[in-house]
């Protein structure tokens, strides 16, 4: 056999590298496949802590006549976690601290509403995790794992606290909030504020739950690097704002407000 026909025989056939190809097409079709279902499970996982957790809110009220964090007789449940600085001391066990009875989330004196929050629904056997009720940072609402729980989507965790009236602000739309849920991105020293979702991601959220709008009813968006990036506005009192379905940034947070 001289050389030319040896190299002939080696070589694949137009038919071998045809079946190659047709499997490294299925492998990558099967890979973006298996990530959007992944993705798609993340979606849903937002809404159903949503609800999980308005549902413990409720249940705890009913239980305990009061909310969360701003319970004020909590330490006659569990013991309470330090006599003269509660506010600033951390737990590993059911020790927590009263909140004032003022029936909204708030950071006081005396304890971290916004922190015993989980705590006192954990203590009661509402939710999952063990959280120990203090702020872990330089600012007021500072956020980490160890006193909030986290999304199922990334750097993500989840913050409640009295909004209250917001207006003028240049990463949520005017309106009255009150007491709200706050899922977003971890970020250092402040409650989790930033972007995490798409817009068409977060107004699938959005329109599952709500009306789909991103300024208006109970499911609302919140856009750290400005409203712009995730709707069609940068005012904050244009309350006829739509999702910019077009980008395909993470910059959207997600705000459910008089959820509980």
């Amino acid at each position: 056999m001289d050389v030319s026909s040896k190299s002939l025989h080696n070589a694949f056939s137009l038919i071998e590298l045809s079946i190659v190809l047709v499997i490294l097409g299925l492998l990558t079709g099967g890979i973006l496949a298996g990530q959007s279902l992944i993705r798609a499970a993340e979606l849903r996982s937002i809404t159903q802590q949503a609800t999980t957790y308005s549902s413990s809110v409720h249940t705890f009220r009913g239980k305990y006549m009061a909310l969360p964090g701003d319970m004020n007789n909590a330490q006659s449940f569990w013991g309470i976690a330090d006599a003269s600085n509660c506010a600033t001391t951390a737990t590993n066990d059911a020790r927590t601290c009263n909140g004032n009875g003022s029936g909204t989330i708030e950071s006081i004196t005396q304890s971290n509403e916004s922190f015993r929050f989980w705590q006192h629904l954990a203590n009661a056997g509402l939710i999952e995790g063990q959280y120990d009720g203090i702020n872990h940072g330089s600012a007021t609402y500072s956020s980490t794992a160890a006193n909030s729980p986290a999304g199922r989507m990334g750097s993500t965790l989840w913050f409640v606290v009295d909004w209250n009236t917001r207006s003028g602000s240049t990463t949520v739309f005017d309106g009255v909030y009150g007491n709200v849920f706050q899922v977003g991105k971890t970020l250092a020293n402040n409650s989790p504020a930033l972007g995490f979702l798409k817009p068409e991601e977060a107004w699938n959220i959005d329109v599952k739950l709500d009306d789909g709008l991103p300024a208006v009813g109970k499911v609302v968006i919140q856009a750290a690097t400005g409203l712009n990036t995730c709707t069609d506005t940068s005012s904050s009192s244009n309350l006829n704002a739509s999702y910019l379905l077009t980008s395909t940034s993470t910059v959207c947070a997600m705000v459910f407000r008089n959820w509980y």
